[in-house]
């Protein structure tokens, strides 16, 4: 009773204090009763002092975020994804995805943005496009956007790499940008890598001596760039544009070279962020400018060496990148993110594994040390309520076996209409003359795939052209016709006098190589025009069918890397083999010095086959071909080589030529023994069907089924189907298409030659002529600013221009007496 008194009467003492307080609680909970409930936003633009979030960058379509949160034990507070500028609706999927599992996990965004295009051109203009466009990807998403525009800026191997002034603008330009249209939730990382090695192996983009672009370059003004210079400040775009600064800096200690698994040095983190190449970064671009500091990091094993355990390597490297990051020398970390993905070096020979949970005991260690730590796990914003994420423009389960009965129907009624209806009969293949039409209109197909593919703009001919017919790309078909005509055209002469032969190949191989040489010559001179924007030939971008494999994608090479150094005194003794030996060159057109290599020894494959000894030349072929698939051995150094090994493509050429050699008994053998046709033609039916459940879209007008998991399709595709060392089953769906094909046309000739015969038989007759005027195409349309933004309807119409352009200039036989056809 007394408790109960006391009480009371402390209630009436502060009676006039709570009545105002009573009331102001008593609107405010009306106010949350009555109000419409807000948005729901983000839980912190940035970290507590001292609390880093942990982050992560996946190899998505491989990966997801909740497979890498279940193994690691722990969710990152941020995940990574890729995005190209100008924006490309082909990536649309891919963002919607990446979004959609980063929200499920409440985890921030981290957009890092790749140009495209050159960055003089990403003006204003192309800012606000893309910050309107990322705008409307990213509607719906409640975490914060860290933009991370054109990383890796200092290096040599990115396209966009030292061109300071250049990048300067465009920095500021999307940074202006996104602060007009999302300034709220977007946060600007600025984020150069590692100066340990700078200036590295010097871009080609990168400015002149004397220029206004060099004085950046040239930091202490000695009048030289080299190691002396600051790798970093010639690339700040300023305090106003920049939030958050950046740095990739990783545990590799083979400087790009040969493989070698190495512990991590006591303080070699900190070392490589206060002194690496003499310079301070986190203090002057962290603490001296009072920016958020966020590290991109992880640590090199590869199983093609000895060394170091590897969870010795990613434990010592972890606690390092924990304790350093945690630690009041560095308190203005913000993020912590690992490159969780693998990679390849030597032309694909040695994996690099570069994950933190690559194995339970690494997850294990890693969690262990993270949960001794303060850095911040997610989820840091409101979890979104769907963890399953669908992609769009995708057909499964019953849909996707719908499309296999319906060609499985289109199969059986190609094969029944000609012995079914009588009409049919007259459609056939009937031309007397001794030049196949069938041929040369399938080498007008195979060329059309090269020219759409090499000009690379985002268009509706990608949905046939990009392995719409099987994993076959327009490269093998061009290699393997090329074989085939000329067991055609010589292998008959060769039979009347082989040293005619000989002297006519040879005289067509120098021909060619000449060619090869100008056009070398001439894409390197047109890069010296200031005003004329060559980065489509000079340089190439990895789209992960190289020998790298998919995890490849995005790898950026200078293939004129030195040449430059051909202006200085003395030229330097590497220079000028290099250009005999075609180590330059753009790589649409590296294809040429294979067929020079082949062409010169071909006379020595017609003298066999006219001896008979066509089985020793099979066997002998493809000997080389498992050997070239095994040891990735190069023959030669020259650049083709990369794209195209020779121990591994001449197998196309030489089947194709002894296909050629033997073309009638061949085509009567496959007429007697239908079968075998009908099972190439259900096989490449197959192969097909397979094809389309490639994760990869080529727009948004793509679709896509599936057919399998997307990390199991991967994986069989890069065994079974990868393109540079023409895996065996892409071997075998070239062979079982062309015949497949080659059968169709002999039935339906007619409808077909009155359809698409008038302009792909003209084409297929001139391609080499077409394949050497498609580089001086690709170099014109690279300076055409609205074929750059993106637009498929109106890339679509520029190719028929393209196309349209080639089928004139071949019917008019426009300079046919100087380019070989």
């Amino acid at each position: 009773m007394r408790a109960i008194t006391s009480h009371h009467h402390a209630v009436r003492r502060s009676r006039p204090r709570s009545v105002p307080a009573f009331l102001a609680a008593a609107v405010i909970a009306l106010l949350a009763v009555v109000a419409p409930a807000g948005p729901a936003q983000a839980a912190q633009s940035a970290p507590d002092s001292g609390k880093p979030w942990l982050g992560a960058v996946l190899e998505w379509g491989e990966d997801t975020a909740a497979g890498f949160s279940d193994r690691l034990g722990a969710s990152p507070a941020v995940f990574g994804h890729d995005i190209t500028m100008p924006y490309r609706e082909s990536e649309r999927n891919d963002i919607d995805g990446f979004l959609q599992q980063a929200a499920a996990k409440g985890a921030h965004a981290l957009l890092t943005v790749k140009p495209s295009a050159p960055l003089d051109q990403l003006g204003a203009a192309e800012a606000e496009a893309f910050a309107q466009q990322v705008g409307r990807l990213t509607s719906g998403y409640i975490g914060q956007l860290l933009i991370r525009f054109a990383p890796d800026m200092n290096t040599s191997w990115v396209g966009w790499g030292q061109q300071p002034a250049a990048y300067r603008q465009a920095f500021q330009a999307v940074s202006t940008a996104f602060r007009k249209y999302d300034g709220v939730r977007v946060t600007m990382v600025w984020a150069p890598y590692l100066g340990k090695d700078y200036p590295f192996d010097r871009s080609r983009n990168a400015p002149q001596p004397g220029s206004g672009g060099f004085a950046l370059l040239d930091t202490n003004g000695d009048g030289s760039w080299n190691g002396s210079d600051s790798a970093y400040a010639p690339y700040y775009p300023g305090d106003d544009a920049v939030d958050w600064v950046g740095l990739a800096a990783y545990h590799d200690d083979t400087g790009g070279g040969a493989a070698a698994n190495t512990l991590p040095r006591a303080g070699e983190l900190q070392e490589m962020l206060t002194a690496s190449g003499g310079e301070d970064f986190y203090g002057t671009y962290s603490e001296g400018r009072r920016k958020p500091f966020l590290l991109q990091t992880s640590a090199f094993y590869s199983t093609a060496s000895s060394g170091a355990p590897e969870t010795d390597i990613k434990a010592g490297w972890w606690d390092q990148v924990v304790g350093t990051a945690t630690s009041p020398d560095f308190a203005r970390t913000a993020a912590i993110v690992w490159d969780e993905r693998t990679s390849t070096r030597d032309t694909g020979v040695a994996s690099i594994s570069w994950l933190l949970t690559g194995n339970p005991d690494n997850a294990k260690a890693a969690l262990d040390r993270l949960k001794a730590s303060p850095m911040v796990t997610g989820p840091v914003t409101d979890v979104a309520s769907t963890s399953t994420y669908v992609r769009a423009n995708t057909l499964s389960g019953a849909a996707a076996w719908t499309v296999a009965a319906a060609m499985v129907i289109l199969l059986v009624a190609l094969w029944q209409v000609p012995r079914r209806i009588n009409a049919a009969t007259a459609w056939s293949y009937r031309d007397p003359s001794t030049r196949d039409s069938r041929v040369d209109l399938l080498r007008g197909v195979a060329i059309v795939f090269v020219v759409v593919n090499h000009l690379g703009m985002a268009s509706l001919f990608q949905l046939l052209t990009q392995e719409a017919v099987g994993f076959v790309s327009g490269a093998e078909l061009f290699v393997l016709f090329s074989g085939l005509v000329v067991g055609m055209v010589y292998g008959p002469k060769a039979k009347e006098d082989f040293g005619r032969v000989v002297d006519l190949t040879a005289r067509r191989a120098g021909k060619l190589y000449l060619t090869a040489l100008a056009v070398l010559i001439g894409v390197f001179l047109l890069s010296l025009l200031p005003f004329f924007h060559t980065e489509a030939l000079t340089t190439f971008v990895d789209q992960g069918t190289g020998g790298a494999g998919h995890n490849g994608a995005g790898r950026t090479y200078d293939l004129y890397a030195g040449m430059s150094s051909l202006f200085q005194f003395p030229v330097p003794p590497h220079v000028l083999p290099a250009i005999v030996l075609l180590q330059f060159g753009p790589w649409q057109f590296n294809a040429m010095g294979l067929y020079v290599v082949l062409l010169l020894v071909s006379p020595l494959i017609l003298a066999a086959l006219n001896r008979g000894k066509a089985i020793w030349v099979l066997a002998a072929t493809l000997a080389l071909y498992a050997v070239g698939t095994v040891t990735r051995f190069r023959v030669l150094p020259s650049q083709f080589e990369d794209s195209f090994p020779l121990l591994v493509w001449q197998v196309l050429f030489v089947l194709g030529l002894v296909a050629g050699y033997y073309r009638r008994i061949i085509i009567a053998w496959l007429s007697e023994h239908g079968w075998l046709v009908v099972a190439c033609t259900a096989a490449a039916f197959a192969l097909a069907f397979l094809s389309w459940g490639n994760p990869y879209l080529a727009n948004n007008y793509d679709v896509r089924l599936t057919v399998l998991p997307d990390a199991a399709y991967r994986a069989m595709y890069d065994t079974l189907f990868g393109r540079t060392y023409l895996a065996l089953g892409r071997l075998l769906n070239v062979m079982v298409l062309v015949v497949s094909a080659y059968a169709f046309l002999s039935a339906y000739w007619k409808p077909v030659q009155r359809a698409l015969g008038w302009f792909l038989i003209p084409l297929g007759r001139a391609t080499l002529y077409v394949f050497i005027m498609h580089v001086l195409l690709i170099a014109v349309v690279a300076n055409i600013p609205a074929l750059q933004q993106q637009s498929i309807l109106l890339n679509t119409a520029a190719y028929a221009v393209v196309l349209g352009l080639l089928w004139v200039m071949v019917r008019t036989r426009f300079l046919f007496r100087i380019i070989p056809t």
